[in-house]
């Protein structure tokens, strides 16, 4: 991996000793550790910053023109709802 960073980040003594004490269970480096966590945090973030971008264009166009197009709307519910 190119480009490598150091970050220093402080941690409360309860952090710390919960990184340490995980890292000896998994035998995982408690940087290696650190890094998935931050990675996780990050992507989760990135996701939900997503949802909501999706979520406020679909309440601002709700009923407008861009909003589902009624004949794919029509189409879709007629493929999934059984006759009968």
């Amino acid at each position: 991996m190119a480009g490598h960073h150091n970050l220093h980040v402080p941690l409360d003594e309860a952090a710390w000793l919960a990184l340490r004490a995980e890292s000896a269970r998994s035998r995982i480096p408690a940087t290696a550790l650190a890094r998935l966590a931050i990675d996780r945090l990050l992507r989760e973030r990135e996701r939900q910053r997503i949802r909501d971008q999706v979520e406020a264009f679909a309440r601002a166009y709700a009923g407008t023109t861009l909003d589902l197009d009624p004949a794919l709307e029509s189409a879709s519910l007629e493929a999934i709802v059984e006759p009968g």
